[in-house]
């Protein structure tokens, strides 16, 4: 579905306000880099150090609360 070229010029204003946010303040997208590297991209880990992971946890019991007797 083709659109008329009035709504291929429409600009919300959300849009509007991150142009010029962005624009008035270049060093937000480096902060925003460096925000997303420091929480998500994570080295990968191998698959050595997965297994060992995996074998040092401890079960956990299907009730948590209830107490051993």
């Amino acid at each position: 579905m083709k659109l008329s070229k009035q709504f291929n010029l429409y600009e919300s204003d959300h849009t509007k306000f991150i142009k010029e946010l962005k624009a008035s303040n270049p060093a937000i997208e480096e902060g925003q880099r460096a925000g997303r590297a420091l929480l998500w991209d994570k080295a990968p880990i191998s698959l050595t150090d997965q297994e060992k992971t995996a074998q040092s946890r401890l079960s956990q019991q299907a009730y948590v609360y209830q107490t051993k007797v």
